[in-house]
């Protein structure tokens, strides 16, 4: 078994993400000093997953608080009740949260954490490879609400994340495959040397046990540390960089996809459309060049990742789309901005496009039905 690689993310509360395969026995060194208690929050389908977390805390004072799978977890309900049960056990800022699961239980789990006596440390433990690679790195925690995707939140840095890629061996292929929406993201946006890595493998050996996995793994990771270690916040980067903002590239339509299909669309496949969508937008209104728009579409749908979308299925049209885009995070007053590409690796934000090139960008993507 080879060690584990730890990538630092140099914040002002600096922590380390772990990765590597069998690394569950690198838990306990994450925790602060002093912990005697922690709470694990993990949804009802990875209940065999407790046990074995159980046998790297030996000594602990462990308590469960158990939550839906997915998106139904992301609520003001389950955030609540994990409040109630924490305050029902006398749980201190001495105390410590661990989230095991996917990508909507750090974000549940981080902002529980986050507000429980004004922040209490948590750990990540991610067992999908979309929450390894983007939710369980960087801070961000945060709930739904009926007006859009992870509206409700807070920035709360992990004092720890451990990425054990053994945890992917159950995964199904299909959340696996969404992983890399994200994955593919970073290589836009920051490393193309991911993008190379996906073209010259067949997709069908990128594995939990491969190493080109791992590779992608952690290179994904070191584009977001790198990123939030200079904007932890999203105040915008030097020189016209856009800082953390240059993470959200494809998102903001695709979590407006999400909300329209109520989050029955995986998030790295609807960021995967949203990353054709804008990579259109750039190349229509600021001369991206076309070989790297269709570049877009080959890498994503190389491994099985959707391009297309049009809402007929959920009677989502673009007005509809676009009235959830206005209340989008990243918007500023009335004014919708979006992550695009001025070239490879080179984020910027466009503010305030016209709606025709939004349309026009659309009709790309969905056969012509904006």
């Amino acid at each position: 078994m080879s060690e584990p690689t730890v990538i630092r993310v140099a914040t002002a509360s600096p922590y380390d993400v772990v990765v590597g395969r069998g690394v569950l026995d690198r838990l306990r060194g994450l925790l602060p000093a002093g912990v005697q208690r922690v709470a694990i929050v993990c949804p009802e389908s990875l209940e065999d997953l407790l046990d074995p977390l159980a046998e790297h805390l030996e000594g602990l004072d462990a308590m469960v608080l158990q939550v839906p799978d997915g998106e139904e977890a992301k609520n003001w309900e389950v955030a609540a009740a994990c409040w109630e049960a924490l305050g029902e056990e006398g749980f201190t800022r001495s105390d410590a949260v661990i989230t095991l699961g996917g990508g909507a239980t750090t974000d549940l789990g981080g902002f529980v954490a986050a507000t429980w006596l004004r922040g209490v440390a948590v750990v990540h433990v991610p067992t999908s490879l979309l929450a390894m690679v983007d939710a369980a790195v960087g801070g961000k925690t945060g709930i739904n609400s009926p007006a859009g995707k992870n509206l409700i939140g807070s920035f709360h840095e992990p004092v720890g994340v451990l990425c054990d890629l053994a945890l992917l061996d159950t995964l199904p292929r299909a959340e696996l495959v969404a992983g890399l929406g994200e994955v593919i993201k970073c290589g836009f946006i920051a490393d193309p040397r991911i993008l190379e890595l996906v073209e010259e493998t067949d997709p069908a050996a990128l594995t939990p046990d491969s190493p080109v996995l791992r590779e992608l793994v952690e290179r994904s990771i070191a584009v977001k540390a790198d990123v939030v270690a200079a904007d932890l916040k999203e105040t915008g980067g030097a020189a016209g960089h856009p800082g953390r903002e240059a993470l959200n590239y494809g998102h903001t339509l695709a979590h407006a996809i999400e909300k329209a299909t109520d989050y029955s669309i995986r998030h790295g496949e609807a960021v995967a459309i949203g990353c054709v969508f804008v990579a259109e937008l750039a190349a229509r209104t600021g001369g991206l060049d076309r070989d790297l728009v269709e570049r877009h579409r080959a890498v994503l749908a190389r491994v099985g990742l959707p391009t297309t979308w049009d809402g007929s299925g959920v009677g989502a049209d673009f007005d509809s789309l676009l009235a959830t885009m206005a209340v989008d995070k990243k918007a500023r007053g009335n004014q919708l901005r979006f992550l695009v590409l001025a070239d490879l690796a080179r984020p910027t934000v466009l503010a305030g496009p016209a709606e025709d090139d939004l349309r026009a960008a659309y009709a790309t993507i969905s056969g012509g039905a904006a």
